[in-house]
């Protein structure tokens, strides 16, 4: 398999959050004594009066956001996910998604890949929180081109949105520079008849892998980035169900209530299939490299390979 180029999807958004505050002198940017990590140091420093390190304050960071929002800014609020899901979670949903507010809320360090910064730190459960709030858009970039895409979209849309990005480096999947990103509208990235992989995130691409796997296998897999979570792409989802009559969904997520959950939803309100989901099995994580906890918690395309394996079989 050639060799592909690697581009973490948190650099991505700090370069594109640079290139639009040039555009955009509406764009506002805060973060939580964060800017270095979450890569929003670019703007901080480009347009410094547009910038706002709020320090290790949160709660006190979404406040602020709904407020400068309320005034007519468009606001992109910077922490790891496990804090901007969790630790504000009380501000998010009174102050942002019930008053639907124009606030994004894009978080880094999502998932397990957080790494060696341990379970403290990483947010498996981030998804699930997010997308039970009313109003609340939320959005898993697979790579870097889409990342780009997703915030320049989110500029355009008038509302509350969780965009959920990475720590390390990912494969870039999408190499057409003319690829069109659309809030709620999934992408067949390979077709295949047997069974339907549906994945967002960083699993995009070890689907890709998984299904080249199965190719070999004779077994023709179907790919689908589903990078919004909410609102999910029924229509696409029920009809690869019943066109290939078996579901895999892959996140780098708990299998309860983010992807996985929000597919089991629809395909059983309207075409119940076979359906098996890889993911965190209900479980914190621990400290270790991005690939050693991939490995162990079974987010490997080894894992989905034996999943669609499963879920074909179990096909009537």
């Amino acid at each position: 398999m050639a060799e592909r180029k690697m581009v973490a999807t948190r650099d991505a958004y700090g370069l594109a959050l640079a290139e639009i505050g040039k555009e955009n002198p509406n764009v506002v940017v805060l973060d939580a004594d964060l800017k270095v990590s979450t890569k929003t140091s670019g703007f901080a420093q480009a347009f410094p009066e547009r910038f706002f390190d709020m320090g290790v304050a949160e709660q006190d960071m979404i406040s602020t956001a709904a407020g400068l929002a309320a005034a007519g800014k468009i606001v992109f609020a910077s922490t790891f996910a496990v804090f901007g899901s969790g630790r504000a979670w009380d501000q998010v949903r009174v102050s942002v998604a019930y008053t639907r507010l124009n606030v994004k809320i894009a978080v880094t360090h999502a998932g397990i890949t957080t790494g060696e910064d341990g379970a403290s730190h990483q947010a498996n459960e981030d998804i699930a929180i997010m997308r039970a709030l009313p109003n609340m858009t939320v959005i898993v970039p697979s790579d870097s081109v889409e990342t780009d895409k997703v915030i320049r979209e989110a500029v355009k849309f008038y509302g509350p949105m969780y965009i959920r990005l990475s720590r390390p480096k990912t494969p870039v999947i999408h190499d057409n520079p003319n690829y069109e990103f659309k809030i709620g509208k999934g992408e067949v990235m390979r077709a295949g008849s047997d069974a339907t992989i549906f994945a967002c995130g960083l699993m995009v691409s070890l689907a890709l892998d998984a299904a080249e796997l199965l190719a070999k296998e004779g077994v023709k897999a179907r790919v689908v980035n589903l990078h919004t979570i909410k609102p999910l792409d029924t229509e696409l989802i029920v009809n690869c169900a019943k066109e290939t009559g078996a579901v895999v969904t892959a996140e780098e997520h708990s299998i309860l209530g983010g992807l996985g959950g929000a597919v089991a939803e629809v395909l059983v309100e309207n075409a119940p299939v076979p359906l098996a989901r890889v993911g965190i099995k209900d479980t914190f994580g621990e400290s270790g490299t991005p690939d050693e906890l991939l490995a162990k918690y079974g987010l490997t395309p080894e894992e989905i390979v034996h999943a669609v394996r499963a879920v074909i079989k179990r096909k009537k």
